[in-house]
């Protein structure tokens, strides 16, 4: 049987480019923001205004913003492990989306004001109210991680493997093998 290939190229590729999208909007962001009243958008279902938030979603966690970086950082030394062994193009786009998202609030945690692994994230986009009223600001960033992270769900509920192998093809082939005798205690 020929495995497929694997999707290392696929998860930079997508990672890469995402993660080019955030830190261009995030720069744009702090550009044009900085300063300025919520920017009303599409009729008010999205507002554009930039905060720096220090804590993770929902602003949780404000006090951590250390213990975010290294989570990020776990999180990303995991995809680069994971990636050796990946065949599937759906985990690529999936664990290349939650990489470039990692990545993007890091280097946000790392580089940004009041210090590294203390900095405030850039967060841009409130949805159906300003301030977050009604959902969280966010950025491409946290999208990224989102989508990622619905897109793996999903697979796994569809017993895709990262491997490239089903859940039903793993056990037909588990179940046409022979079995081995069991061994005794030495």
């Amino acid at each position: 049987m020929r495995l497929p290939r694997r999707r290392v190229g696929l998860i930079a590729l997508v990672a890469l480019t995402v993660l080019a999208l955030d830190l261009v909007t995030k720069v744009l962001a702090v550009e044009m923001l900085q300063g300025r009243e919520p920017v009303r958008v599409l009729g008010g279902a999205v507002y554009l205004q930039l905060l720096r938030n220090p804590g993770a979603a929902f602003s949780m966690g404000t006090g951590l913003t250390w213990l975010l970086a290294l989570v990020a950082i776990a999180v990303v030394v995991a995809i680069c492990w994971i990636a050796r062994k990946l065949r599937s193009r759906g985990w690529a786009l999936g664990l290349g989306l939650i990489l470039a998202g990692a990545l993007g609030n890091l280097a946000d945690r790392i580089f940004r004001a009041p210090g590294v692994l203390r900095g405030h994230v850039v967060d841009f986009v409130s949805v159906f109210a300003p301030n977050g009223q009604v959902w969280p600001v966010f950025n491409v960033a946290d999208s990224a991680i989102v989508v990622g992270g619905v897109l793996i769900v999903l697979l796994t509920l569809l017993g895709r493997e990262f491997d490239g192998t089903t859940a039903k093809g793993r056990a037909a082939k588990t179940a046409s093998e022979p079995e081995s005798a069991p061994q005794e205690d030495a």
